[in-house]
């Protein structure tokens, strides 16, 4: 169609914008070659770059034929490079017999933002043709600069990473001040990151904790208030067998929001021993690995390896990524490997077990951060390092034996189990401090101040939804509701000592506190009675070391009225939805069990 193709731009910035078409007997399909190139050039290819927002001019390219003649000489590359300043979709209009011309409008804080294409006014044949290639030519425009914006808009959203340790103690880190353990890659996080000291999960157990953070809920909405088991054990406990599937979701959210989304590692919102539980990928996961879930059973070591490889796929669809790593260590069984128990050969069995699989962990996690530096997206990567609740067993340690685990494999039992608290009172099970407060690191560079400590705003997991909702732009709906609030500020260095919205835990039984309210600075733990046990002003004793129920009375009785009108919102029971079929005891027989593929060496 077209006689030929006479471009100013160098042979090689040509061959670049047309990303390998060959230029050759253009009039067979020159209009396709000219269709395909415009992308290209508008991207700043080649010659035409303008990087640094400066307006440069330069030669574009010239369409001649025996009908038609249209001239696009001078073009003015103006905020269209890497650092781009726009972000409206363009408004294009046209001349047939005169010229095209495209307007791009920024926002009001940098007025006009023009990309024009003045033609030399060549005299053209208002024929079928002209209308053809001007339409084929506006349609290009406005379809790639509407691309382009999503790209765009994409590329400014920050990747998420959230790295979700099981039974990780405050005290148990380097940085935090352990005689023995070694966690470099956490030390390096805590550096180039902000420490929050004053961090709480939403329960002393694993599964009502992932709750919180999968749906901004307390877990006590769902019935979730302890661990799923197999199903006869959930039964017993007046539990779901599982977390349903079609609750509003952190992943759901951030989907919605441009996010490619993975989970990667623990699982445990079902039980890999309820066959016919959801998956992760009904959740909003548009990826996943993961065990104690159903179907296949992750190994454990191999979450790292898989959020590495979708950090690069993501990176290379320049597409934003949210991946949750929840980490198996320092879980039992204890599945250590050889050479990293001999990184710890001065110290006795229990202490060895524990520091081995800490180390792996921790290295693991530098395995991630490093990939986040080899793809250069740590500067737009929020990462969060912190743990489902406080540390398992007594913290004494006792002679190592070996235990299976159906979704892990062989290991060392909880002889191994001595996590540490960093004086809080309690542990796993309890919601008291030590089971409750968890480390907690944020990094994200120039956005979290480097090397912070903040020991005074109290954060908790049902913030973490609305808080990565807000990064993400992610729009809550109207009909969701978050017991949590929004805390990018707190994460960006604005101190919360008073949290704007009231904490409820419930917790999984026992003689001991069973709720728990955390309102202003005050905290109230009652029995299954609601008999009053502890108050605490948690701004003055944030280790809860000094009981203040007898001298302030008053405040004790008006938390304890909250408290049980949150406790009146509660459901009874939990929802038939969540029912595995094999509550019926005329269910088929269970699947045969796969054994999992991690193979354990005990040796040191």
């Amino acid at each position: 169609m077209f006689a030929d193709l006479r471009t100013y731009w160098s042979p090689e910035a040509v061959l670049s914008a047309c990303d390998g078409y060959d230029l050759d007997g253009m009039a067979s399909d020159g209009l396709l070659h000219l269709i395909n190139s415009v992308p290209a050039a508008l991207d700043g290819t080649g010659e035409q770059s303008a990087v640094d927002g400066t307006p440069t001019t330069k030669p574009f390219w010239e369409i001649r034929d025996d009908e038609v003649s249209i001239c696009l000489k001078e073009t003015t590359w103006h905020c269209l490079g890497k650092h781009d300043p726009c972000r409206g979709l363009p408004r294009c209009r046209t001349d047939l017999q005169t010229n095209i011309a495209c307007q791009r409008d920024d926002d009001s804080s940098h007025g006009k933002c023009p990309i024009s294409f003045p033609s030399q006014r060549i005299p053209v044949k208002t024929t079928s043709l002209a209308h053809v290639l001007s339409v084929l030519l506006l349609t290009t425009f406005a379809t790639y600069a509407a691309e382009r914006a999503e790209v765009s808009e994409g590329a400014d959203k920050p990747n998420i990473l959230f790295i979700f340790a099981d039974d990780w103690g405050w005290g148990d880190l380097g940085c935090h001040g352990h005689p023995y353990l070694k966690t470099p890659n956490l030390d390096r996080l805590a550096k180039e990151g902000t420490d929050f000291h004053r961090f709480t999960v939403a329960s002393g157990v694993c599964s009502p904790s992932r709750t919180a953070v999968m749906t901004g809920h307390f877990p006590a909405r769902y019935n979730i208030d302890g661990h799923f088991a197999w199903v006869p054990s959930n039964a017993k406990r007046g539990m779901p067998d599982w977390l349903n599937p079609n609750t509003s979701t952190l992943p759901k959210m951030l989907q919605s929001a441009g996010y490619a989304t993975a989970h990667f590692g623990k699982w445990h919102l079902a039980n890999n021993m309820i066959p016919d539980s959801p998956l992760p990928k009904d959740y909003g996961y548009d990826e996943y690995g993961a065990f104690n879930c159903a179907g296949e059973q992750m190994p454990v070591h191999e979450d790292a390896a898989r959020a590495i490889a979708f950090i690069e796929k993501s990176a290379a669809a320049k597409k934003p990524f949210f991946i949750n790593l929840w980490m198996h260590e320092p879980h039992t069984p204890f599945h250590t490997l050889p050479e990293y128990r001999r990184r710890f050969s001065e110290l006795d069995d229990p202490d060895n077990v524990y520091a081995s699989v800490l180390s792996h962990a921790d290295d693991r996690i530098g395995e991630v951060l490093d990939a986040l530096d080899r793809f250069m997206l740590s500067d737009k990567t929020l990462v969060i390092f912190s743990s489902d609740n406080g540390p398992a067993g007594s913290g004494r340690g006792n002679k190592l034996k070996t235990m299976y685990d159906s979704a892990t494999g062989d290991g060392f039992d909880g002889g191994a189990s001595v996590g540490t608290t960093g004086g809080r009172n309690g542990r796993k099970g309890s919601i008291l401090q030590g089971g409750l407060g968890v480390p907690f690191i944020a990094r994200w560079p120039g956005k979290i101040k480097a090397g912070a400590i903040d020991d005074v705003s109290w954060i908790s997991a049902v913030d973490l939804l609305p808080t990565f909702c807000e990064i993400a732009g992610a729009v809550l709906s109207e009909r969701y509701q978050p017991d949590g609030t929004s805390q990018l500020a707190t994460l960006q260095g604005t101190h919360a000592p008073i949290r704007k919205k009231p904490l409820f835990w419930k917790g999984t039984g026992g003689n001991g506190p069973l709720y728990s309210i955390l309102d202003g600075k005050w905290r109230l733990l009652v029995n299954v009675k609601f008999e009053v046990l502890e108050l605490y002003d948690v701004n003055d004793d944030p280790l809860e070391k000094n009981d203040l129920k007898s001298s302030h009375p008053d405040i004790a009785s008006e938390l304890l009225r909250k408290l049980q009108t949150w406790h009146a919102t509660l459901p009874e029971t939990p929802d038939p939805e969540c029912f595995s079929k094999y509550r019926d005891e005329n269910a088929s027989p269970m699947p045969p069990e796969v054994k999992p593929l991690f193979q354990f060496d005990p040796s040191r």
